[in-house]
């Protein structure tokens, strides 16, 4: 077969003689050969990858969701304590991608044998979790606090899962996308459906998670509940290793470290910051588009960056400057640099909206079991099932979104995504400062019923339906259907070509700052609060408590952090890169 590349006005034309061409982006096999893009990768592989993904969600909120139930019932931990704790262990889960991301991006490993050694770790957790929970001599009795062992080994089992899943989340996700060809315009348009159907499948395994798995734990056995987890999470690593012949992997030819380009830009412009910039950006140092297509690499344009204090991007330019006395940076390191520092803007603006992911997973589930949760005459809904409404509202969206709104609205802006990621985000910022207005009106009707019947101890339950918390989970639910996959597909995107697994850290790390958050506005409001006032927002007794106040608090700062986005976001400026190939060798 003949493939014959050139370079004409900015276009690439192709003379075939076979259908079976090779892909353009030069990704390989494991054994490091060029891969027909006919017989891999596409939706062939990322049906592989989405089972596992499903399943592997359903054993993770298989255990998440109810754990602050099982910290309060069964290890008998009090509430604040129990809700820092699942936090901080969420928050661990969410953090811990930023070292997978580095080794597979570092060429270390590469993607896949760092996602192989992470599956390794996760089934260790997994398995210990099973045996703490399973074996008598490891949990603690139904009237007796758990000894510092049992503690230490059921921290340990929690702690290990949250390494293992944290260290795949960035390499899994990307490795999925890296099934698509960018220099293949069909395939990159389906890589931005690969991200809702990413969401989707994430979707329904949280979904089967907080119905079946949470009513076997608090209706059957616990342990029960987490061995059921283990068995969905092994057979989540079968279905991964049946599709290895058909994935493609990443060249790892590439030798540049990528962070050091980062240090190295921003003390090269300090060191040059008494040079004048060229009038022109053609002026600046840069390198000719065959060098990135010979080392595999990508060339950034420059782009007229203005936002930040004091006109950082601007000055980062000089880093570039051909005078230099030392070896000055090229534009694309400088771009990737200005890259970097745009997606830090948009992840600091996302501390308050992951905050609401945590509260979803602890304080909702908490105030669900104050109320009346009986359907029927002997059926009793466990609260943490109730976020089943908000993934359903998300399973019902996605498709909708992808196969509707995204054309509909393509037709109208030209936009190959419909809106733009920003727009995307800012919509599910809005709808989630809707939703903390209804949940802190739903809790205020739970207080005057509490006032009303003259309810105060922390075991008494509420006349009232927990299907009252329903609305708020349903504008979560869309909320989230903006946000979640739109923030992955945004920080994947607009990350530097050579760092998309370390640039999905900036979406994980997002969820992990925001379960830290969480954790820090919880304990200080109910230290605060209870110290100025003598009554806790939050406390362990959530009859007698303000936890409407503490909704009103998160609805006043969603408003705010809005405000902010829309600035933020309204002088960003897009990547744009190069994705043309010159005679590039197969």
């Amino acid at each position: 077969m003949n493939l014959n590349y050139c370079f004409h006005h900015n276009k690439i034309f192709c003379d075939m003689e076979d259908k079976n061409s090779y892909t353009q982006d030069g990704t390989v096999d494991l054994r490091g050969k060029r891969v027909l893009s006919s017989t891999t990768g596409q939706w062939k592989a990322c049906r592989y990858i989405l089972a596992y993904q499903a399943l592997e969600r359903f054993a993770y909120f298989g255990v998440a969701a109810n754990l602050v139930n099982y910290m309060t019932s069964q290890l008998h931990k009090d509430l604040v304590s129990s809700i820092s704790d699942v936090n901080n262990w969420s928050g661990v889960a969410w953090i811990t991608p930023i070292l997978g991301a580095y080794i597979a991006d570092s060429h270390y490993m590469g993607r896949f044998w760092t996602v192989t050694l992470s599956l390794l770790i996760y089934t260790i957790g997994v398995v210990l979790l099973v045996l703490t929970t399973w074996l008598k001599s490891l949990r603690p009795k139904w009237n007796s606090n758990a000894s510092n062992l049992q503690l230490s080994l059921f921290n340990l089992s929690l702690y290990t899962i949250a390494i293992g899943s944290g260290a795949l989340k960035p390499n899994m996700s990307t490795f999925g996308a890296d099934q698509f060809d960018d220099f293949n315009s069909k395939e990159k348009q389906l890589k931005g459906s690969f991200f809702n159907w990413w969401t989707f499948h994430t979707s329904c395994g949280a979904l089967v998670a907080t119905l079946a798995v949470v009513y076997i734990q608090e209706k059957v056995r616990w342990e029960c509940g987490y061995a059921l987890c283990a068995i969905g999470f092994l057979f989540s690593v079968i279905v991964f290793f049946l599709g290895t012949p058909l994935y493609r992997h990443k060249s790892r030819n590439a030798k540049t470290c990528h962070e050091k380009d980062f240090i190295r830009v921003i003390l090269l412009a300090f060191t040059n910051r008494n040079l004048q910039l060229p009038t022109s950006p053609s002026e600046l140092h840069e390198f000719d588009l065959q060098h990135y297509v010979n080392s595999g690499t990508r060339q950034i344009h420059h782009t007229p960056r203005f936002r930040l204090v004091l006109n950082c991007y601007r000055f980062l330019d000089k880093a570039a400057i051909k005078e230099s006395k030392n070896a000055a940076c090229t534009v694309t390191q400088v771009e990737g640099t200005k890259l970097v520092l745009g997606m830090l803007e948009i992840w600091l603006l996302m501390l308050i909206p992951s905050n609401f992911l945590a509260v979803e997973m602890t304080i909702f589930v908490k105030q669900g079991t104050t109320l009346d949760r009986s359907l029927g005459q002997s059926f009793r809904i466990p609260a943490a099932s109730l976020w089943s409404f908000l993934v359903v509202t998300m399973l019902i969206s996605l498709p909708i979104y992808d196969t509707y709104f995204v054309p509909f609205m393509r037709r109208r802006t030209g936009n190959m995504r419909g809106i733009t990621l920003l727009q995307r985000l800012g919509a599910g910022i809005a709808v989630q400062a809707v939703a903390m207005a209804v949940c802190c009106a739903v809790e205020i009707q739970r207080m005057n019923v509490i006032a009303q019947q003259h309810i105060s101890g922390h075991e008494k339950i509420v006349p009232m339906s927990i299907f009252w918390l329903l609305p708020q989970y349903i504008l979560l639910g869309i909320a989230d259907t903006f946000l979640m996959s739109g923030l992955l597909e945004f920080f994947y995107d607009q990350s530097p070509e050579e760092m998309k697994g370390l640039g999905t850290t900036f979406f994980t790390s997002s969820v992990a700052a925001g379960s830290f958050f969480c954790t820090f506005l919880v304990t200080m409001t109910d230290n605060v609060t209870g110290k100025v006032s003598g009554k806790r927002w939050i406390g362990n007794n959530l009859n007698d408590s303000h936890l409407d106040y503490y909704y009103a608090f998160l609805f006043v700062i969603s408003l705010l952090n809005f405000g902010a986005f829309l600035w933020a976001s309204s002088g960003y400026t897009y990547k744009k890169e190069n994705t043309l190939e010159l005679e590039s060798p197969l």
